[in-house]
């Protein structure tokens, strides 16, 4: 997690950072870089020094999603028939 006064230009940036190493060339607009967390680390303390950079922060919004996708799964399983009609 980055806390940044100017986030925008800092994910600018770090994407120009990242440019070779992205997974889609194809399509910019699909924002995954092929980069190790150590790497998006240096960059950010490099380009916005005065930014924070956390590695132990909790996914919770992540995990938030998951138990409602998984609740949402079990209530269709629920409601799925046993048994297709002929």
């Amino acid at each position: 997690m980055i806390y940044s006064d100017d986030a925008p230009a800092l994910e600018t940036a770090l994407h120009k950072e990242f440019d070779d190493c992205r997974v889609n060339m194809a399509n910019l607009r699909k924002e995954f870089f092929r980069v190790s967390l150590e790497e998006v680390e240096e960059a950010v303390h490099r380009l916005a020094p005065k930014a924070s950079f956390f590695r132990d922060r909790e996914a919770q919004e992540w995990y938030e999603t998951l138990a409602r996708r998984n609740e949402l799964l079990k209530s269709d399983e629920n409601n799925f028939p046993s048994s297709l009609p002929n």
